[in-house]
């Protein structure tokens, strides 16, 4: 199968000093105990060749799949739907193919220098120096935002990208457009002076110590979070009535949206779901542009509490909304001129749009 391919080297080598590294990043940079780290490790398809180097220090692509395994185990903690789906994969001999996770952010103009940079270039100073460019735009203009791909320079085959969602306030009302610059107006970066200097050492060598990675992950990883308050229930349903996505974005902010798995057969895949009664999206994703297909589990609920303001004593009430969820992704190949076959790693705006509505009820 196609994604058993991206880790075919053998176990000895440079295949077992990259695992090595690999364990080493995330024990010591994320705490993580020999339990979790032999599940997610040898659950995973590990990008290949993934480059790896005792002299020089870890490569950025190293880093960056550790960074994309510690979102996925996160993510896993939160969809309890992907949780059970992951595990029974994994209990059958399966593999994860990580294909691309999600985020949503929104380009506005901010007041302040204390929050994070506008939109998409929030998540581009820490994608491009772990190797990321960007690989292609989407307009979704049903839901007035658009869509950014990175890609990794390294190993764009194999190592999971980024769909970076961006939302425009300006296509809305005014009244909206205000809540928005309340609730971002909040916000604080998480990234200090000492994280920008290892990215831009990153950016400059394509590695870094291992002391150095170690210090830098975790930072990488907690950058996808909310980093600005909660809205009140009132400015919340109003976001809402306008736009479901800004009014996910108001309660999660930057946390990991979706994680994916490549999968050789969509449609068995949504069958064996469905029939264990899990809430998988209606029909599937027929990409019209590439040869791409996606379903999706709905969004798992999570509490979030919120302060009604309009009341003579302002109450404190906890509001069930939609949180994060797992998607399932199948590519086809395409020809080139020459006759050379690849894998589409291309994105659809429509299917795009079609998957934004797991967040929506």
């Amino acid at each position: 199968m196609r994604q058993e391919q991206a880790s075919s080297t053998d176990e000895s080598g440079e295949q077992t000093t990259f695992r090595q590294q690999l364990r080493e990043l995330l024990k010591n940079g994320l705490g993580w105990d020999d339990s979790t780290l032999d599940t997610i490790i040898n659950g995973v398809q590990h990008p290949s060749p993934l480059a790896s180097s005792e002299r020089d220090g870890i490569h950025r692509s190293l880093i960056a799949h550790a960074m994309n395994l510690a979102l996925l185990h996160r993510l896993l903690e939160r969809v309890p739907d992907g949780a059970a789906y992951v595990r029974e994969k994994w209990q059958g001999g399966g593999k994860v193919m990580l294909d691309h996770g999600a985020l949503r952010t929104v380009r506005y103009q901010r007041h302040h220098e204390a929050g994070l940079p506008s939109g998409h270039l929030a998540f581009k100073r820490i994608l491009e120096p772990l190797g990321y460019h960007l690989a292609g735009e989407y307009p979704l203009e049903k839901i007035r935002m658009c869509g950014f791909v990175y890609a990794s320079e390294d190993l764009p085959d194999s190592l999971s990208q980024f769909f970076v969602s961006e939302l425009y306030p300006e296509q809305f009302s005014e009244q909206f457009q205000a809540v928005v610059t309340t609730i971002l107006g909040t916000e604080q970066d998480p990234l200090s002076s000492d994280d920008d200097s290892l990215l831009e050492q990153l950016s400059e060598h394509h590695v870094l110590p291992m002391n150095d990675a170690v210090k830098l992950l975790p930072k990488l990883v907690g950058c996808f979070e909310r980093y600005h308050e909660l809205p009140s229930l009132e400015d919340y349903h109003l976001l809402k009535t306008e736009s479901r996505e800004m009014a996910w974005i108001s309660t999660e902010g930057n946390v990991f949206n979706h994680a994916t798995d490549r999968v050789d057969d969509i449609k068995a895949v949504e069958a064996v779901q469905r029939e264990k009664g899990r809430a998988i999206k209606p029909e599937i994703e027929v990409a019209r542009h590439a040869k791409v297909q996606q379903t999706a589990f709905h969004a798992a609920p999570v509490s979030r509490p919120m302060t009604s303001v309009e009341q003579a004593q302002p109450s404190e009430d906890a509001l069930w909304v939609p949180g994060s969820f797992f998607e399932f992704i199948q590519r086809g190949e395409i020809v080139d001129n020459e006759g050379r076959r690849s894998l589409d790693l291309r994105f659809d705006s429509s299917n795009a749009q079609g998957i934004f509505r797991m967040t929506s009820s």
